[in-house]
């Protein structure tokens, strides 16, 4: 059946934003109960750049990339939700400040403070091994109190609810099924190579890879987390392509379950309108003849 590519996509404000071979579509509910689709060719550094694509880089030049792309939909899918005719275009030093701004948030929230509150332990928790799996407790609790937070908000459910219908989409697809609203609903809200058990593939790694760094002071602790991030997010990205693309392999099933539960927290079910739109988002970047 069809493409090689992995298809994938985002969920944004009462849309969502599906990643093709070459383009991105971004497919809003606007106020007035129309589907307006806006899609652009979208192309890659690791295509112009080889050595980019070389396994463990191109986890990092994937991530910087979808950091972009998510936040000119979210402007995107935010105007037109609120029925504005006009997109906002974000201007370059918007995005990178923006960007800059969520990556020094995910530092904070998930290397520094679990890192300094397991320090402040060392004194009745001793020895490396047992810092570090504190610290990786602490980040996992960090990590499920945001999810779970920002879960309670009334216009994150329903982003949730895109979510979920973003991953039915792409299961039917993957199953060779016919992508109307009936059939689409049939299938899961989780699938495996969700940014959700990307995340958590990281927190768990970094118990491990940060276990081999022995004793530290604190300084160090903090810095030695931040500046071994990117290789966190290469392998991690390495290891979720893996899982998807061997999904049904026993040991990966295994791997990918954690996340799969924890995507219950991130996805909701979604209505019969919000997989339409999924539905006219995918429709918009599948590669002719892959059907």
């Amino acid at each position: 059946m069809g493409s090689p590519f992995q298809y994938g996509g985002q969920a944004v404000i009462e849309g969502v934003m599906m990643r093709g071979p070459d383009s991105r579509a971004i497919a809003v509910r606007r106020p007035d109960q129309n589907i307006v689709v806006d899609e652009k060719k979208v192309g890659s550094l690791t295509k112009r750049v080889p050595v980019l694509k070389w396994p463990m880089v191109r986890g990092v030049v994937v991530l910087i990339e979808s950091l972009v792309l998510g936040i000119e939909a979210l402007t995107y899918s935010a105007n037109q939700a609120m029925g504005e005719e006009e997109e906002e275009k974000l201007t370059t030093k918007e995005i990178v400040l923006t960007i800059i701004f969520s990556l020094g948030l995910a530092v904070f929230l998930f290397a520094i403070l679990p890192t300094a509150a397991a320090h402040l332990l060392i004194k009745i928790a001793p020895g490396s091994l047992v810092q570090n799996l504190i610290e990786g407790f602490f980040r996992v609790a960090v990590f499920l109190i945001y999810v779970v937070a920002i879960g309670r908000i009334g216009d994150i459910k329903r982003v949730f609810q895109y979510h979920g219908a973003e991953h039915k989409v792409i299961n039917a697809y993957e199953a060779g099924d016919q992508l109307t609203v009936e059939r689409v609903q049939r299938y899961s809200t989780l699938h495996p190579r969700c940014g959700t058990s990307f995340l958590l593939i990281v927190i768990i790694l970094s118990i491990l890879i940060f276990s081999l760094l022995g004793k530290q002071v604190l300084w160090w602790r903090i810095l030695s987390r931040v500046i071994l991030l990117p290789v966190l997010a290469g392998i991690s990205y390495e290891l979720v392509k893996l899982s998807g693309k061997y999904a049904t392999a026993p040991i990966c099933r295994v791997l990918i379950a954690p996340g799969l539960w924890l995507q219950k927290l991130t996805t909701n079910p979604p209505d019969d309108g919000q997989v339409e739109v999924a539905i006219a988002a995918f429709g918009a970047v599948l590669k002719e003849g892959a059907e």
